[in-house]
């Protein structure tokens, strides 16, 4: 399967193993009107067994991604993930049960890979290839 051109992977520090079944929302900014700033949701996904969700858009220049309107473009994007169901399957407690990590893209024709290392009580990411 081809990947889309915005991807994530979650890992649990806590235990060493990726987190399976975290459910993530894709969201692309707009300027709302009176300066209010909104995003809108366009696309949504859970981690496999690996943590990993490639399949938030269909692939670049796809045809699905052309009739579906979800070619990629140049903006701000937010990636929400939403551990708190994923630690209590494991019987821990979550402090923070939304993760939100806001990016811009540049380069439409660069792949974007959005990595996010989880524990109960904290959370880091960084540009990943």
């Amino acid at each position: 399967m081809t990947k889309g051109p915005i991807t994530c992977h979650v890992l649990d520090v806590s235990v060493g193993r990726p987190a399976e079944g975290v459910d993530i929302n894709l969201q692309l900014y707009h300027k709302g009107a009176g300066g209010i700033d909104a995003f809108t949701p366009i696309a949504h996904g859970v981690t496999d067994c690996d943590g990993r969700c490639s399949t938030l858009l269909p692939p670049r220049g796809s045809s699905e991604a052309k009739e579906k309107g979800k070619e990629i473009q140049a903006g701000t994007y937010k990636m929400v993930f939403k551990p708190k169901d994923y630690f209590e399957r494991i019987g821990k407690k979550c402090f923070y049960p939304w993760v939100e990590i806001t990016f811009e893209i540049v380069d439409p024709d660069e792949h974007y890979h959005i990595p996010l290392l989880i524990s109960p009580y904290s959370f880091t990411t960084y540009r990943g290839s």
